[in-house]
């Protein structure tokens, strides 16, 4: 017997007296004082990584195929180029065809299940203004899907107010090209997992600076080649943070003749992160030569604005070349 405050306690005894097991090495302690599971009270499995404020992504492409192992699924990606608040598609940029209402076609892509979206303002940087908040603001109520927006951004000020409008990521090109640090300050300040850095590239012509690769990073759509090597720049904003290539192929853009499966490849040979192919979609046959080069994400625009394929057409070419898709 012992004594507490006064009181007399029977003391328990041993384990084995009283016909219990003997509790094993290293077991944790039961009852009061027991350590608790840091995943009790939310969903098992590793946690994404976080965005601005504390936020998630809104989902993580990410499938099970068994105990220990996950794939990751490849994205379809819907491109909304906007100009003066309408959607366009052209070839370069050029010839552009109004193709809609960007609000209306958000919430369209996203009821019919595509994976992602990109917003692009496309005449926002050689207007030499800022991004269209507002039109920002009306698509991203509209999804719930993640979006990228992208034009005219310049500043960290300027990734600030697209998130707060709404963006889960943000795109950079040609401030990135006249300051490459930028890239280095916004990762480090917005996290890797918001950065996107766009890369126009196209072969280069004659008469131009020559690449070691031959492909040049351009601005304005295509028309003016910067001298950079395309490949060696996105492997320098990949190491400068950027989480994401969008990759453009301006011999491709608005043409749907494919995808320019030996730059997506070349690129995919310099860079860790993930790769979005854009530029060439013509049928939904040309998806998967993208995701056999390289690429971890595909992204139309003209056949899914003027009605030529559905996302579900897009999947199904994917899923039935043995490629992961979510659904």
């Amino acid at each position: 017997m012992a004594r507490r405050g006064g009181r007399a306690r029977r003391r328990r005894a041993p384990r084995a007296r009283r016909g219990a097991a003997p509790r094993r090495a290293g077991a944790p302690p039961r009852g009061r004082g027991r350590l608790r599971s840091p995943s009790r009270g939310r969903a098992a499995g590793p946690r994404a990584p976080l965005l601005i404020g504390g936020a998630r992504p809104r989902h993580v492409n990410e499938k099970r195929r068994g105990p220990g192992t996950v794939a990751l699924a490849t994205r379809v990606i819907a491109c909304l180029d906007v100009d003066d608040g309408r959607v366009v598609k052209g070839v370069n940029f050029e010839g552009l065809s109004d193709a809609g209402d960007p609000v209306e076609l958000a919430r369209a892509y996203g009821e019919a299940g595509i994976d992602e979206l990109v917003f692009l303002d496309v005449t926002a940087s050689h207007q030499g203004r800022g991004t269209l908040i507002d039109v920002v603001e009306r698509t991203a109520s509209q999804v719930f899907i993640p979006l990228t927006v992208g034009g005219g951004v310049r500043s960290a000020t300027d990734v600030s107010a697209l998130l707060r409008a709404g963006a889960d990521k943000v795109s950079i090109n040609t401030a990135a090209i006249k300051n490459p640090e930028l890239v280095t300050e916004l990762a480090a300040r917005f996290g890797s997992q918001c950065i996107v850095a766009s890369v126009d590239a196209r072969r280069t012509r004659k008469g131009e600076e020559p690449t070691e690769s031959g492909w040049t990073v351009t601005t304005h759509g295509g028309r003016t080649a910067t001298g950079l090597d395309a490949i060696a720049w996105a492997a320098e904003v990949a190491e400068r943070g950027a989480g994401e290539i969008l990759l453009n192929s301006m011999d491709a853009d608005g043409t749907k003749a494919g995808f320019d499966a030996p730059l997506i490849a070349a690129v995919r040979k310099k860079v860790a992160v993930p790769v979005i192919a854009s530029g060439g979609a013509g049928s939904p046959a040309d998806l998967p030569p993208a995701v056999e080069a390289g690429a971890d994400a595909v992204l139309c625009a003209s056949i899914l604005h003027f009605g030529e394929a559905s996302v579900a057409e897009l999947k199904d070419a994917l899923a039935g070349a043995g490629v992961e898709v979510r659904r």
